[in-house]
């Protein structure tokens, strides 16, 4: 999610009771594994979009079970590993 400013060992704030829409950093879960990505729905048609260049933007297919478990509010920077 590096070009959403979340980088490896950051620690994100989730906010479970807000509705999801388009523009939104969830997380989500598919197929029972959590990934943090951006909300691109439109026209009834919705994918999962990588924000690093390095990974591929997820669209669900037919028989895949897709939970957004709760959009990102913050993300925390952590200097010392």
């Amino acid at each position: 999610m590096l070009e959403y400013g979340i980088f490896d060992h950051d620690t994100v704030l989730v906010d479970r009771a807000i509705r999801p829409r388009h523009g939104h950093i969830v997380v989500a879960n598919l197929d029972n594994e959590f990934t943090c990505k951006y909300l691109w729905k439109r026209n009834g048609t919705l994918k999962l979009k990588a924000g690093n260049e390095t990974y591929p933007d997820i669209v669900p297919r037919d028989g895949q079970e897709l939970l957004i478990w709760g959009i990102v509010l913050t993300s925390i920077k952590q200097f010392l590993i």
